[in-house]
């Protein structure tokens, strides 16, 4: 599959909110592979409108764009998949709606939920503490290690994640990181987006 191929090329994903558009192209051209738009608060419309610069942003790059949390409005929204929590909708039923071509993530943040990722396409494993999500659980660079050992599939550290300790979360073995603050606040996001994805390639 396509989507699948590129999928497990990315290396660095973006999570925005619906007003955080202005961001996409600069984080794009600095490397960024996956955009998610989390929005948790708009009506089914207002979150299609809000999708419609993502897609095509992400269109342009050729990166991929996910939603979180509306599988059902994946099609509407032109997104190539969904990311859900353990919290939101099973896996089974997410896949039901985004179809065999759509692309389902899974968030893990202990070894348990390391050993229950059956049928989703990538995982979000949480490596440490992040305002932006207070609920998630942080399982550090351990559970990171664990991932490296027993994922089968791609994978991407998210949680507390920048410049500072980009290089030791890939030296624990994340293949990729999942952002939001690094890039989102930065002042310069796409330079900030560079030079995290250099070190990235770096560890390959």
């Amino acid at each position: 599959m396509f989507v699948r191929d590129r999928l497990a090329r990315s290396r660095l994903y973006l999570v925005l909110g619906g007003d955080d558009a202005h961001v996409l192209e600069p984080a794009l051209r600095g490397g960024v592979d996956i955009v998610q738009l989390r929005d948790k608060e708009s009506e089914d419309e207002a979150l299609v409108a809000a999708a419609a610069p993502f897609r095509a942003a992400c269109k342009e790059y050729g990166a991929l764009f996910v939603l979180n949390d509306r599988p059902d409005l994946v099609e509407a929204c032109g997104a190539h998949g969904v990311h859900v929590g353990r919290s939101d909708m099973p896996v089974e039923e997410a896949r039901a709606l985004v179809g065999r071509d759509g692309l389902v993530g899974l968030s893990a943040s202990t070894p348990a939920e390391l050993a229950d990722v059956a049928g989703a396409d990538y995982v979000g494993v949480t490596a440490f503490a992040t305002p932006t999500k207070e609920d998630a659980v942080a399982g550090g660079l351990e559970l990171l290690r664990s991932a490296a050992e027993t994922l089968r599939v791609p994978w991407f550290a998210i949680g507390g994640i920048e410049l500072s300790n980009a290089a030791e979360v890939a030296a624990a073995g994340a293949p990729g990181i999942a952002v939001v603050r690094a890039i989102r606040d930065a002042g310069d996001p796409e330079s900030a987006a560079r030079m995290l994805r250099s070190v990235l390639d770096r560890q390959q």
